[in-house]
């Protein structure tokens, strides 16, 4: 099977998605799949790699694809791979490809490429467009989760355009329904980007200024004293959960720098809790998959405080995927490897695509 992996993007989480897929192209099953990196510009230039047959990368490449004048290459550092050409989608999307989107973030995991995959008729890995876009968009995604009773902490959604025009109501509206501290965050953005901790309306206008920089639409979010808790979603019609795993905290709240250039997260796996309180999540995450149409893989999320209250925080249809993020080792300690979890992502990405071409030519 040729695998198009496609990388990096024009969104905030451009550097995240590099760092997925080096680690993805290391783990691959090469014996059974021929794999074609395209590199995605932050101009959202597609650029395409030579197609690999086997890894032969250095241990600790990382992919980068820089332009110069009308060539573009592979760098591992500062030494040259490999030439690589400038494509435009259906140059390398092709029939008898499958597409593997490692982008995260808006154009990557918002639905946007993921309808590309459906124009062209191409099977792809993860979630499909409903599932990318509802679970990619914190607002909506709260909703389907209101809908369905799985409990969350309060919040108040609101647009950039109610924030210019009516600012005093919109900050009345705020303290009115929310205590400090409070949490503000852009509506479709992950990995922590745009997001901040206010303790007073002073942060809180700084908080929204620096979430509508990111997008139009914002929410903000009662603060609660509680661990992070997340476990992992895989499949399609059947849903597998897998153990409960921590992030643990020497501080209140881990920003974009912390997680991912400090790197100063720590996970414990399986998380430390009652019996009943992993199955109580482990049920919250399954109707959060079901309520936002979840196929392929999830990361779930959720808030557990010192009374063992649980409330979901958020989806991710396309988490860190590096052998060392919380997703895939989540798997890993359930028993799943990171070359059986790809292999596994590979054929859920062809199962629903021929269920879906069944019912077409019904």
């Amino acid at each position: 099977m040729r695998i198009v992996l496609l990388y990096g993007g024009d969104s905030a989480e451009h550097d995240i998605s590099v760092l997925t897929a080096a680690s993805i192209l290391k783990h691959l099953d090469y014996k059974k799949h021929q794999v074609q990196p395209v590199f995605i510009d932050r101009e959202g230039q597609w650029i395409a790699g030579e197609l690999l047959e086997e890894y032969s990368l250095s241990e600790d490449s990382i992919l980068y694809l820089e332009a110069s004048d009308q060539q573009h290459f592979y760098r591992q550092g500062e030494a040259e791979i490999s030439q690589g050409l400038a494509v435009v989608p259906t140059d390398v999307l092709t029939k008898d490809s499958l597409a593997f989107p490692a982008l995260h973030g808006p154009n990557g995991e918002d639905g946007t490429i993921q309808g590309l995959f459906e124009a062209l008729n191409v099977p792809y890995t993860g979630a499909g467009v409903l599932a990318s876009a509802a679970g990619m968009d914190k607002i909506i995604s709260k909703q389907l989760f209101q809908q369905a009773q799985i409990p969350q902490v309060p919040f108040v959604a609101l647009t950039s355009y109610q924030y210019e025009t009516e600012r005093s109501e919109v900050i009345a509206r705020i303290e009115g329904q929310l205590v400090y501290p409070v949490f503000i965050k852009p509506a479709n953005m992950g990995s922590s980007v745009g997001i901040t901790q206010a303790q007073d309306r002073d942060a809180l206008l700084q908080g929204l200024e620096t979430a509508f920089h990111y997008d139009t639409r914002v929410v903000v979010e009662q603060g609660i004293e509680a661990r992070e808790i997340e476990v992992a979603v895989l499949g399609n019609e059947e849903v597998q959960v897998s153990q409960p795993g921590e992030i643990v905290k020497d501080q209140g709240f881990y920003d974009y720098e912390e997680k991912y250039i400090n790197n100063s997260i720590e996970m414990a796996i399986p998380a430390d809790l009652p019996e009943e309180s992993a199955q109580a999540i482990q049920a919250y995450a399954k109707k959060a998959y079901l309520a936002i149409d979840g196929s392929g893989l999830t990361r779930c999320d959720f808030f557990v405080t010192h009374n063992m209250d649980i409330y979901i925080n958020e989806v991710n249809t396309m988490p860190g995927f590096t052998q060392f993020s919380m997703y895939p080792s989540l798997w890993a300690a359930s028993g799943l490897s990171y070359e059986d979890l790809l292999e596994k992502l590979l054929k859920l990405a062809l199962e629903r695509f021929n269920k879906k071409q069944g019912l077409a030519n019904q």
